[in-house]
């Protein structure tokens, strides 16, 4: 059987830990700036937070599958917070920065409810392989 791989977009290992990081940090944080220019923030960032995921997996070194699965709901919180007190030219009100996070996240939970079954699936299924492979 002929199976050809996939080149990688990077030559070598892949991104560390700390690139995932900030490929999924940067990333969402500039879709998220452009969506909330044109309104509310909703399914254009939820597919930036998908597409964060998808590069995390494709572009990381092996061992960065947990960092893949928790960075992207901490970059998500930071960058709301720093959208929401800079783009959202209100500044930093605490009971109005706290309206405007629970409902940025309502519109988003479907899309972190997806990216947690798929980084987490991806971590466990990476982690069982390791495990088959130290034991053989």
């Amino acid at each position: 059987m002929n199976s050809t791989r996939v080149r990688r977009a990077l030559p070598g290992p892949g991104l560390t830990a700390p690139g995932v990081l900030i490929l999924q940090t940067l990333l969402i944080l500039l879709v998220e700036t452009g969506e909330y220019a044109l309104g509310k923030i909703g399914t254009l960032t939820g597919l930036a937070l998908l597409l964060a995921i998808g590069g995390g997996i494709y572009l990381g070194r092996t061992g960065t599958a947990f960092i893949t699965a928790v960075a992207p709901p901490l970059a998500l919180l930071f960058t709301t917070i720093l959208v929401l007190c800079t783009v959202g030219g209100r500044g930093f009100h605490l009971a109005r920065l706290g309206v405007d996070l629970i409902t940025t996240l309502a519109a988003l939970a479907p899309y972190l409810a997806t990216c947690a079954v798929i980084s987490w699936g991806n971590y466990a299924l990476k982690a069982r392989a390791t495990r088959k492979e130290s034991i053989e």
